[in-house]
């Protein structure tokens, strides 16, 4: 019995631990994005330095230029646009879409999304780890919600162009596209094996994506 409650008071403890560590521990920590110095986030600009730009960006107000290669644009509102978001876990995005246009499938590997409807008509989804397909037709004004890091798209079903605001619970919830990151990274026996595909068939697909360096 002592043995179990000691085990008891070692976890209550450091469960408490965990929650204190991530409290704030000043009012605000706004991005000094000119440091080079970065751990898990960035480093804070003197206090004494901080402004009301630091906590203001414009950028949703305006529709992006769709004509892209799936029709869709991402407008970040995130930490880097944003410095006074360092440290509160949250960030937005504007997506504008093309008639028929496609934000292709990706993941955010940091953060949670939620989107809003501005305008249009969307088919949406995401895929569970065992395969299942989420999926919904929305409208304007409807909201829905994607889990993090699992696989997702939005799909512009309409001749007319559609926008979506997104939330995220990350000041800088990261995004990686799957079909740029398997062409764009993998190796080209790799590909020819996972989706049994010839050889000519990866590199003609590989030359759409340029390899990061």
């Amino acid at each position: 019995m002592a043995s179990f409650a000691t085990h008891l008071v070692v976890v209550v403890t450091m469960m408490v631990a965990a929650v204190a560590a991530a409290e704030m521990l000043q009012d605000v920590c706004v991005a000094d994005l000119s440091n080079a110095v970065k751990v898990n986030g960035y480093t804070c600009k003197d206090s004494t330095q901080i402004t009301p730009e630091d906590f203001y960006f414009k950028g949703l107000a305006t529709i992006a230029a769709t004509n892209t290669s799936t029709g869709s644009v991402v407008t970040g509102a995130n930490v880097e646009k944003l410095p006074g978001l360092n440290t509160l876990g949250l960030s937005m995005s504007r997506i504008d879409y093309a008639p028929n246009g496609l934000n292709p499938p990706h993941i955010h590997p940091r953060a949670s999304e939620i989107i809003f409807v501005l305008e249009g008509q969307l088919y949406v989804g995401f895929v569970t780890t065992s395969g299942k397909l989420i999926a919904k037709y929305l409208n304007k004004g409807d909201v829905f919600a994607f889990p993090k890091g699992l696989l997702h798209f939005q799909k512009n079903i309409a001749n007319s162009p559609a926008s979506v605001l997104a939330a995220f619970d990350s000041q800088l919830p990261g995004t990686q596209s799957l079909v740029a990151s398997l062409f764009g990274a993998l190796p080209d026996n790799i590909l020819i094996k996972s989706f049994q595909l010839k050889p000519k068939q990866v590199k003609k697909i590989k030359l759409r994506y340029t390899p990061k360096i």
